[in-house]
């Protein structure tokens, strides 16, 4: 018989360490056609990191992320970057490369200024123009600017910065101190369904609700937490690695160390909760290794709630599930605590 049940979890999770340095620097330049080309060490590893500092870039500049060309992780011609790390990219690294961006428009401001006649206070960068913030109309084009600066006042609009989020070291004598720039927060919820008698479990859905500070790019943000919810499935029900007596790992491959397929996902409904962080750019945090932590927990308890056994090693597979179940049930027959008494093997052995 299959039994339904639902599980919750909450988490949250440090960005930005500060316990020790943790900088990225960028360069930015803009190009005499009214493009940006944008100097970052970081790595893209396939999270979406380099469309993001793209965005920032553009962002500041006021024109398409289409016209900003990213050289990223070259290191004969690229700042250091710490590294795609610890959900850094996003908060650390997009720091820098606003303040980069920031330091090139400055020139674009000062230069269109002469052009137009008007206060650098008085302008703004939007829809590739430099315009008059209350008077739109008077406007030139970026390109326009950038070609000004280059040929006619000898200033090239170039940006170099580094963002290093405030070292603080922990108090010695206590442990205690602020360890990070920033957190974010989370909920998952699992619906499943469990066999009480081969103990296999179905994830039905999980609903995820995730706060990263401004999302500069939703389907970003939505796509990383379908990967973590993926990684968390694998962790849940499945992912383990097994040594023999001697230490030698006995699932080197993925053959029998099984991880979710496509097939093997749930309906997944995501939240994204909106905040600002008034450190990270444009009110941005990150979201990465956030959206693993709360899916095995919901899974476990969503177990929890629909055959009342509580699976605390990973993975919970039918076998222990199995095992636990029948445990349960020999012990309230005679009303001991699951795994007292003569009651068989526990889920653990």
């Amino acid at each position: 018989m299959k039994h339904a049940g639902r599980g919750i979890a909450c988490m949250w999770y440090p960005i930005g360490f500060t316990v020790a340095a943790n900088p990225s620097s960028a360069v930015v330049k803009v190009n005499e056609d009214g493009t940006a080309t944008l100097l970052t060490g970081t790595v893209e590893v396939g999270q979406g990191s380099l469309t993001v500092l793209g965005q920032i870039v553009a962002q500041e500049l006021g024109i398409s992320a289409e016209d900003v060309h990213v050289i990223s992780a070259d290191t004969d011609v690229t700042p250091m970057d710490t590294g795609a790390i610890a959900s850094r990219t996003t908060f650390v690294t997009g720091n820098a490369v606003r303040l980069a961006a920031a330091e090139a428009k400055s020139i674009l401001l000062e230069v269109a200024a002469d052009m137009l006649g008007v206060e650098v206070r008085e302008l703004e960068a939007a829809n590739h123009q430099i315009q008059v913030k209350t008077f739109p109309e008077k406007r030139i084009s970026l390109a326009d600017v950038a070609m000004g600066a280059q040929i006619a006042r000898g200033r090239p609009p170039l940006g170099s910065a580094s963002f290093n989020p405030p070292t603080v070291t922990m108090d010695p004598e206590t442990g205690q101190g602020k360890p990070f720039a920033a957190y974010v927060y989370a909920t998952q919820i699992a619906d499943v369904e469990v066999d009480d008698e081969t103990g296999e479990v179905e994830i039905l859905h999980v609903y995820a609700a995730h706060d990263s500070g401004t999302a500069i790019n939703p389907a970003l943000v939505e796509g990383q937490v379908e990967g973590g919810i993926a990684m968390g499935v694998g962790m849940a029900l499945s992912e383990e690695i097994l040594f023999n007596a001697k230490g030698r790992q006995i699932n080197p491959n993925l053959t029998n160390y099984l991880i979710p397929t496509s097939l093997d996902m749930p309906p997944i409904d995501i939240d994204i909760i909106e905040s600002y962080d008034p450190v990270g750019p444009f009110g941005a945090k990150g979201v990465g290794e956030p959206t693993l932590v709360p899916t095995a927990p919901a899974i476990l308890n969503a177990i929890y709630d629909a055959v009342g056994v509580r699976i605390t090693d990973l993975p919970a597979t039918a076998e222990k599930i199995l095992m636990a179940i029948r445990d349960k049930e020999r012990s309230d027959v005679k009303g001991l605590e699951p795994g007292q008494g003569d009651t068989g093997r526990s889920p653990r052995q």
